[in-house]
């Protein structure tokens, strides 16, 4: 097993780990970001499995179409809507899913039916290389816009929690912050994760191209989910917090008749 390999398979399990987590959250109460979360992380770990396998057995035109439509086209845009819901709220995020749903449709037919160069290699081809000009034109606004929204999104909510204010846009998103230090801790992990993710082009040079996407899963993807553990139970949304207002009111209430 070479180091490529293992990074690859390692990056699986853990986005294997994330999407768990954010589906366990997303039944317990159904918030719409943990949901998009858990879409994201079910598409990084089907791109890291077509590394791993193109790493394990060579590149090939099916795992090389698979690592493209999925690690680098509809991969980020579905972490980016969990940045857009959470701090935007429903209504704009509902929207935004809408036109991502489609998006993604349209771009995962573009990849996967556009005619494309014999792929037959040990080494990571360039998409220059194989596909013409629309599915690196779907690639490039589905990795770079989104990955601005996560790295500005995280950024904001950081700022915002260090001048004591609510992390969000919108009062429909406005939530009540328990433990300012952990989120803002949280949501710098995000940004730094978003950073390692697009960071693959420099590092190509040095590791090369392989090693490079290898790496720079495995680091991005571990730090995505450290600060989403970090900044876990920091926040609790306002009509959660007033339910549990009056559920402790009640209960004195109750207390002061019996």
């Amino acid at each position: 097993m070479t180091l490529n390999t293992a990074l690859a398979a390692a990056s699986a399990l853990v986005a294997l780990a994330f999407g768990l987590n954010t589906a366990d959250r997303w039944a317990r109460r159904r918030r719409r970001h943990d949901l998009a979360w858990t879409v994201a992380m079910g598409l990084f770990a089907v791109a890291a499995l077509s590394l791993w396998w193109a790493e394990a057995r060579g590149w090939s035109t099916a795992s090389f179409r698979m690592f493209f439509a999925f690690g680098a086209v509809i991969n980020v845009p579905w972490l980016a809507l969990g940045t857009v819901y959470l701090l935007a709220g429903t209504r704009i995020g509902d929207a935004t899913a809408r036109v991502l749903l489609v998006f993604s449709g349209f771009a995962l037919g573009v990849v996967m039916m556009t005619p494309m160069s014999p792929v037959v290699s040990d080494e990571l081809p360039k998409g220059a290389d194989v596909f013409p000009a629309l599915p690196r034109i779907l690639a490039a606004v589905g990795s770079a816009l989104p990955a601005i929204v996560i790295f500005a999104g995280a950024t904001y909510s950081a700022i915002q929690v260090l001048r004591r204010r609510s992390p969000s846009m919108t009062t429909s998103a406005r939530r009540i912050v328990s433990a300012p230090g952990r989120l803002a801790l949280g949501n710098v992990l995000v940004a730094l994760g978003s950073v390692v993710l697009s960071a693959s082009g420099s590092l190509a040079g040095r590791l090369g191209e392989d090693t490079a996407f290898a790496t720079t899963l495995f680091v991005g993807i571990c730090v995505l989910f450290a600060g989403f553990l970090v900044a876990s139970g920091s926040t609790v949304a306002t009509r959660q917090s007033r339910a549990i207002v009056r559920d402790l009111i009640d209960e004195a209430s109750l207390q002061r008749v019996a």
